[in-house]
């Protein structure tokens, strides 16, 4: 009598572990707040349904997301454009990889003292992002303003002691990126990444006084190390951020302050 109850119930067990959905495969991503960590929770449950259980980690600074990525504390990144990238790699001796882009932020110059930049008067104190690249992209912003003549103009790492012309004396302040929003009264102009003027309630379409053009070619990137470059929750990750429910929700949701690369 024993067996003959004890069999069926095996069998049903057995049934049942064969019929448990694997478990959801967890990958860790490195993001500032915004817009990309909004981003990712918009594809969270997308790759729920597809067997990734997406960590989303929110950081204030430029350094930390690649080093912990890079010390593999964190499976990938989404917070920077390709010449960061390159400038990091370079200083820290890393390796890592861009494995998709996702969405330029057009670069602007914001300002709580004029409304017109034809008002920036002679001497006036203009902060810009300390990092090599972002420090290079604000300098190329200003010289396409007829501000500054830059020794080689397309050098995307030039700093201000490449200035050749600088007819208005313009002083140069070079602070970190993520406390230039907080500068904007203590100086004349402040050239600031979309991400950080969006977080301080900037609106860049109608508050900058000159920002990038679509054509910027500083588009925010996916990075991860080589070893990870081929996993496929890599992979379906970059595939969510890069879908028509994505490019859509950029379009409307940031109308215009941030657009699509992809």
């Amino acid at each position: 009598m024993f067996l003959k109850h004890f069999v069926p119930a095996l069998a049903l067990g057995v049934a049942v572990l064969v019929a448990a959905p694997a478990q959801a495969e967890k990958l860790s991503v490195a993001a500032t707040p915004v817009p990309h960590a909004e981003l990712l929770e918009r594809v969270k449950p997308v790759l729920a349904k597809e067997g990734v259980d997406l960590d989303i980690k929110v950081f204030t600074d430029y350094v930390q997301p690649n080093q912990q990525v890079a010390e593999g504390q964190i499976d990938v990144n989404f917070f920077q454009h390709q010449p960061y990238l390159d400038s990091f790699n370079k200083e820290h001796g890393s390796k890592l990889v861009t494995v998709g882009q996702v969405h330029v932020e057009p670069f602007g110059a914001y300002s709580d003292k004029i409304k017109d930049i034809k008002d920036l008067k002679e001497g006036a104190q203009v902060a810009l992002p300390n990092d090599p690249s972002n420090g290079a992209r604000a300098l190329l912003l200003l010289q396409k303003q007829g501000l500054i003549k830059l020794k080689d103009p397309s050098n995307i790492l030039a700093t201000s002691r490449d200035v050749v012309d600088n007819p208005k004396k313009l002083k140069f302040r070079e602070l970190e990126a993520a406390t230039l929003p907080r500068v904007l009264p203590d100086v004349d102009l402040a050239l600031i990444n979309t991400n950080y003027a969006l977080e301080a309630g900037l609106n860049p379409t109608q508050d900058a006084l000159f920002i990038e053009g679509s054509d910027s070619p500083y588009a925010n990137i996916i990075v991860t190390t080589e070893a990870k470059k081929d996993d496929p929750a890599v992979k379906k990750l970059v595939a969510a951020l890069n879908s028509d429910d994505i490019k859509t929700y950029i379009l409307e949701h940031y109308k215009g302050a941030i657009v699509p690369a992809f």
